[in-house]
């Protein structure tokens, strides 16, 4: 349980710092990734309802003082194109300024004779305010817009128009909206989402920085063209005026020298060509609307647990199959969406993904391995304490087999066969209760076991345990030495199993004690608890070891080398038995200095013993 906590904790954690550092840092990936999207995907090709009238290179050529005398022209050029009979036609030219009275002049008689005439306003600073054309253009015209495009801050490629610009409290919208609300003949009507222009109902997505602004789709290379004609083209045959027939006209510059260009997801564009596709984009109906982010959050969410769950619960390959599939769907949704105009972030919804399923994919690795490594270990303990116990086993074989022996082959006195007889008996029980604690293991591990519930005297308990121990610490020239004990502490559980559990603590502070030391064991009443301590000059263990040390089968690196026999599994045992009487061990240990084992357990009639464990094993 802990394992899967840690687990969902970390995938948590993965998710939300990517997602964070997505929104915060992942535009620039979005608009590389809009962009290529927006140069592989191809539209089905619609027939264009706008046109562009160009003052191109070869018109400023032609005129003799280019820009500055290019009205003229221009008046001739726009009285060709209104025998064509356009719906609309929207000037991208600043006509602030007074220039040729006469060219002047004839320029605001052309737009006279102009259908739905569009004209532009600047926008002036300090103050703030709208600066319109001059009086003898305005006259004539339908509406006035604004020509500003809207580049990217960071990278300065145009991707949005911004459809309205309100100054002062006079709004002007895009020069492109208001051609398609007079070639439709409707209104603008404004909703919180939407602008409403006849049938055409425009989404759109609002900023602190730019209030409404709309993505453009321009028409991309190898579709049908919005056609350009130039005003040098037009007034040298005026038959291509049928270009301009039926549609919406959008009149400016596209000569690259005087600069009214910028970067679309395309390349280079001139500021005409930029409002023709906005126009075009309103008047297809060809939105590319951004999708909310809930729903970018939601969707990877919902792909970055499937990766978790994926590592979690598949086997092998097939989890990273499934992790792969995953980051595909990650990575290749966002375009799948962008074929059905819905900007999905890319950023948004494949980085926490690709976070999370590279974290599963590394916690599995990991986890795997440990487990690996744990099992091949657990199993080369487990072969050496297998080992250890038919070792063990054998002295009672032994002695069995060759007492039998001797009966049946030789007539013994009965003095004799009476103490082979016992001898058997006895070797015959010790076997036993070695079977038995090994099958209480197995039963152990298999939850099997019901601890009883008995009031135990301590020190009856500890006295037992000494005198058993006794034998092997006078071999050791160990002394045993019992401090102040009184007959009133008293635990409750299984007597046999707290008789193992500080046996095998004796046994184990005798054996990895050096000759000639002591071994003092201790028990006293600590408010509701009673405290059993073993204290010996022993090799002792460092911190590290301490916290190893009731891991099944660990043994230290100074225990293997002191050429006592263990499994490891003793303690382990010890520790399972305490905590089901509802008590903790306590260490404290140094290294060539020795340890002190205290038992911490609940007086009699303290709370309730817990489920049983076995009686137990061997030594650490």
């Amino acid at each position: 349980m802990r394992q899967k906590l840690a687990y969902i904790g970390l995938l948590s954690g993965v998710f939300v710092i990517a997602w964070v550092a997505c929104v915060e840092f992942g535009a620039p990936v979005d608009n590389i990734s809009y962009d290529e999207m927006f140069r592989r995907y191809q539209p089905k090709p619609w027939q264009p309802e706008s046109a562009i009238l160009a003052i191109d290179e070869a018109t400023l050529a032609s005129v003799e003082g280019g820009m500055l005398s290019i009205r003229r022209p221009l008046a001739q050029a726009l009285r060709l194109v209104g025998t064509a009979r356009p719906k609309a036609v929207a000037i991208d030219l600043i006509l602030t300024d007074r220039r040729d009275p006469a060219a002047d002049e004839e320029l605001a008689n052309a737009f006279r004779e102009m259908p739905n005439l569009v004209l532009s306003s600047i926008l002036m600073d300090d103050p703030p305010r709208w600066e319109n054309p001059r009086p003898e253009f305005a006259r004539s015209a339908a509406a006035s817009g604004h020509v500003y495009a809207k580049p990217d801050d960071r990278d300065s490629v145009t991707r949005t128009i911004r459809l309205d610009i309100p100054v002062a409290h006079e709004q002007r919208w895009a020069i492109s909206l208001e051609a398609l609300r007079l070639s439709r003949k409707a209104p603008i009507l404004e909703s919180p989402d939407d602008l409403q222009v006849g049938t055409a109902v425009i989404p759109f997505r609002r900023t602190n920085e730019s209030g409404r602004v709309m993505r453009v789709r321009y028409a991309p290379p190898g579709t049908v063209p919005i056609p350009i004609v130039s005003v040098k083209q037009l007034l040298a045959d005026s038959k291509l005026a049928s270009a301009f027939a039926n549609r919406v006209v959008f009149v400016g510059v596209t000569a690259p020298t005087e600069g009214d260009r910028l970067f679309t997801p395309y390349g280079l564009t001139s500021g005409v060509e930029i409002h023709a596709n906005a126009f075009e984009t309103m008047a297809q109906g060809l939105y590319l609307t951004d999708a909310r982010d809930t729903w970018v959050f939601l969707y990877s969410l919902l792909l970055a647990a499937a990766g978790g769950v994926s590592f979690r619960y598949l086997p092998g390959w097939k989890a990273y199959a499934a992790g792969a599939a995953i980051l595909f769907a990650s990575w290749f949704a966002p375009y799948l969406f962008f074929t059905q105009r819905l900007v999905f972030s890319f950023a948004d919804s494949a980085g926490p993904v690709t976070a999370c399923v590279i974290a599963a994919a590394a916690w599995q690795h990991l986890v795997v391995r440990r487990n690996l490594l744990r099992a091949e270990t657990d199993r080369a303990r487990y072969q050496q304490a297998m080992h250890f116990v038919t070792h063990e086993m054998r002295t009672p074989l032994s002695a069995i087999q060759g007492s039998s022996e001797l009966i049946s082959r030789y007539t013994l006195p009965e003095e004799k066969r009476i103490q082979i007889a016992e001898l058997i008996n006895s070797e015959s029980k010790r076997l036993a209760r070695m079977i038995e604690v090994f099958l209480n293991v197995e039963r152990l591990s298999a939850g099997e076991m019901e601890l009883k519930r008995e009031e135990i005297p301590i020190g009856p308990l500890i006295g037992v345990c000494m005198g058993r121990t006794k034998p092997l610490a006078e071999r050791k020239h160990i002394g045993l030495t019992l401090a102040g004990i009184g007959d009133a502490l008293t635990v409750t559980g299984d007597h046999e199993l707290m008789e193992y559990a500080c046996y095998n603590l004796l046994t184990n502070a005798v054996k990895y004690s050096p000759q000639h030391t002591e071994v003092t064991v201790s028990a006293w009443k600590d408010g509701s608890h009673i405290r059993v301590a073993v204290k010996d000059q022993g090799i002792g263990m460092d911190h590290k070891e301490v916290k190893k040390i009731f891991q099944k089968f660990y043994r230290t690196r100074k225990a293997e080398e002191s050429g006592e026999t263990g499994t490891g599994i003793g303690l382990s045992i010890v520790q399972q038995i305490v905590e089901q009487h509802g008590g903790v061990i306590e260490v404290v240990s140094q290294p060539g200095v020795g340890s002190c084992f205290t038992l911490v357990l609940p007086e009699a009639h303290g709370r309730p013993v817990g489920p049983a464990l076995p009686a137990a094993a061997e030594e650490r």
